[in-house]
């Protein structure tokens, strides 16, 4: 990667975006991010606001002449920008599949265009309930019905791929695809169906851990950072170009045994509840048993190896749930009631609109 080049993020204030621009910023990058805050919080870019070659533009992939403006400025696109989180997808169906396949449309057009290197983030939701492992990138998909909105996410990720792959045979593209397995670390949200910081809050509040299901499914998490890294490893290798990577780790845990270990290690008194799927998510919802990635092409190509385990994992999830929740306690309470100041109704909006 050349040291002056400008890099494009879409999706940059979301949890991995984020990482990925402190990291550029640090390596002496210019960066630009692209985010409509849908699910992308300003707070993350906090660190990156510092950087005097850091810049924010507020708006949406679905604005192709936005779109075409700053591609036409960057040297790279790195495409995060997506609906994303199970529990979003079951909640809005119909808009996260136009965010993430039209907007993907968009970006890998200009990005054709101006003849842009770009890297497109999907998942491993691609490979739908295919349970059987470790999953390679040839690995088939197995998918329930086009009914059940699960599995328009993993549609809607395919099509972002088919596209990639296609604009790279027939037009040059030069672009690489990962599929990101259950990334996890700090400022992940807990609200959109993501288990491990959903879990820590719970348990350094002393909240049941409500287990979906009977907990028997198994799951491998990385650490955020170590997915950073082999981003950068890809962006910086020619050979990963017009390839599909699986980026995520292999040590696998049941949801039982990681809601024990969270509970242990948060020095938690919470017990453990189970939902149904139909209580958690609404009728007609499926999942997988196993989903465990085999990394050995990522591997091979570049070197890269996960440096934290799932205990790093589990103790920044738990620090970031302990100062969020001493965040939301209160710092000052009026002696008297009388002695409180109404708050108007704009004053109310604002505070929530703040607070998002």
């Amino acid at each position: 990667m050349d040291r002056s080049s400008k890099y494009l993020v879409t999706g940059g204030a979301g949890f991995i975006g984020s990482h990925l621009v402190d990291a550029l910023l640090a390596d002496g990058r210019s960066v630009v991010v692209l985010d409509n805050l849908t699910t992308g919080r300003q707070e993350n870019l906090a660190q990156a606001r510092t950087d005097t070659r850091f810049r924010f533009i507020h708006g949406s992939v679905l604005d192709a002449p936005l779109v075409d403006e700053l591609v036409e400025e960057c040297d790279t696109v790195i495409h995060l920008a997506a609906a994303v989180g199970v529990k979003l997808i079951v909640d809005q169906p119909l808009r996260s599949f136009v965010t993430n396949t039209k907007g993907t449309e968009i970006v890998i057009e200009y990005a054709q265009r101006y003849d842009r290197r770009i890297l497109i983030a999907s998942t491993s939701e691609i490979y739908g309930k295919n349970s059987s492992g470790p999953l390679d990138e040839t690995s088939d998909r197995i998918l329930g019905s086009p009914s059940v909105a699960r599995w328009s996410y993993s549609t809607a990720k395919a099509v972002d791929e088919i596209l990639a792959c296609l604009y790279h045979q027939e037009r040059g593209l030069r672009s690489t695809v990962v599929r990101f397995f259950n990334t996890v670390g700090p400022r992940q949200s807990p609200a959109y169906g993501m288990v491990i910081p959903r879990f820590a809050r719970q348990a350094v509040r002393g909240e049941p851990l409500t287990i979906h299901a009977d907990g028997t499914q198994r799951r491998c998490f990385l650490h955020v950072t170590d997915a950073v890294a082999a981003l950068l490893l890809l962006l910086r290798h020619p050979d990963s170009v017009g390839q599909t990577f699986n980026i995520g780790a292999d040590d696998e845990i049941s949801i039982r045994a990681l809601a024990a270990r969270i509970i242990a290690q948060a020095g938690s008194v919470s017990p453990v509840e189970h939902l149904s799927y139909a209580e958690a998510y609404g009728p007609g919802f499926e999942d997988m048993e196993r989903r465990v990635p085999d990394t050995s092409k990522l591997r091979a190509l570049t070197g890269w190896q996960p440096r934290h385990g799932l205990g790093d994992i589990l103790a920044d999830a738990i620090a970031d749930a302990r100062e969020e929740l001493r965040d939301s306690l209160p710092t000052h309470v009026p002696s008297a009631p009388e002695q409180r100041q109404p708050v108007s109704g704009e004053s109310v909006a604002e505070t929530a609109l703040a607070g998002r």
